[in-house]
């Protein structure tokens, strides 16, 4: 079986709001070969900057796009053609949207694996330790408290037994940051688990100081408080939080996670698949089991990476939960033509063959750029 076309779908909502919510548009690859089987992947980056990437011409032999290498491959050899798109970006790569989009690449091409030999990938990852993950609803911050604890309501009542809301306009006032964690957490009750997403804006000292702060609502964890490359003060939060620390969304290398959960001393490690790629994720997860960490996932995208996720996270025994992004827009919702199944609070693994998703052709037409 040989690589004949590798495309990249560059997908985006008519009405992008200015947020940090990159549930607004996407970035599809779709891999097909000669024996008639197609993969599906996806990157959580750049669209634009991504599909450049991948259709970029040869330049030499440490700068070439990525869909000239992989024509006429054998899609079958993953880690391979990981090494091979590897060196060949060194003079532009070894880390942010050139290893995304390898990553994107690398999800279809384990989709195809799995439908080439009548599995689902977790069946390739060493197989099923769980058929479910359990989910906790991601939300942005509303730009009200009342808004924002209507959506908190809204989790509860869907059979969510764990709540996340993240970014602005939360972390830019100590008094107001008090009211919407005091109103969330009242919403929800005791029993719920609530997770913070700071959004990246806060310093060593500041975490620490609302760390203390936010003791008497118990949260399930603080997410990414500070600047992604400050390891440091990642380090002095870890020792001195009581609560659970969260990072990584933004890692896409195995020597950056290494350098977080190392240096920084994070509690549990947020890999996003359309990041990292399947490839990468099993070693980074090897290497956080090894550290004695949990594993979570990062998706605020559509239902590949969803389905990629739980694939993911139901081969590994140090998985902690899963995130899924509850928010409105069509690529987020209706993108696939069997989305993956959420039954009181859990998300079951598709059985199919590879990812067990595929995209709906219509809604990529509609919102192809």
């Amino acid at each position: 079986m040989k690589i004949t076309d590798v495309e990249a779908f560059n997908l985006r909502l008519p009405d992008i709001q200015a947020r940090t919510d990159s549930s607004q548009d996407a970035l599809l690859i779709r891999i097909t070969t000669d024996a008639g089987i197609v993969g599906w992947g996806e990157v959580d980056g750049c669209p634009s900057v991504v599909k450049a990437i991948i259709d970029a011409p040869y330049s030499h032999t440490l700068v070439t796009g990525l869909k000239s290498l992989l024509i006429g491959e054998n899609p079958l050899e993953t880690r391979r053609l990981w090494d091979k798109m590897y060196r060949a970006t060194l003079f532009y790569g070894r880390g942010g949207a050139v290893v995304q989009a390898m990553a994107g690449i690398d999800i279809a091409l384990w989709d195809i694996k799995g439908k080439a030999l009548g599995k689902p990938i977790v069946e390739l990852l060493g197989g099923a330790i769980r058929s479910r993950m359990r989910v906790y609803s991601s939300n942005m911050f509303q730009f009200s408290v009342e808004d924002t604890v209507a959506r908190a309501k809204h989790a509860v009542d869907t059979g969510h037994t764990g709540v996340k809301f993240g970014w602005e306009p939360f972390g830019q006032s100590e008094a107001m940051d008090l009211k919407y964690v005091e109103a969330i957490r009242r919403a929800i009750g005791d029993e719920t688990d609530f997770m913070l997403d700071v959004g990246l804006i806060w310093d060593a000292k500041t975490t620490i100081r609302r760390s203390s702060l936010f003791e008497p609502y118990n949260l399930f964890w603080i997410e990414e408080p500070l600047h992604p490359d400050d390891y440091a003060g990642y380090g002095k939060v870890s020792a001195g939080c009581s609560q659970r620390i969260a990072a990584g969304e933004e890692e896409c290398t195995v020597v950056g996670f290494e350098r977080l959960i190392d240096e920084g001393g994070i509690d549990v490690v947020q890999i996003d698949l359309t990041r990292t790629g399947f490839t990468q994720a099993m070693r980074i997860a090897d290497y956080a089991a090894s550290r004695r960490r949990k594993v979570c996932n990062h998706n605020f995208t559509t239902d590949i990476n969803t389905a990629a996720s739980l694939h993911f996270l139901c081969a590994l025994e140090n998985a902690l939960v899963m995130e899924y992004c509850v928010e409105p827009g069509e690529l987020s919702k209706n993108l696939a033509v069997e989305p993956v199944k959420i039954t009181d609070g859990f998300a079951q693994l598709p059985d199919a063959p590879g990812l067990g998703v595929e995209p709906r052709m219509d809604i990529i037409e509609k919102y192809l750029a």
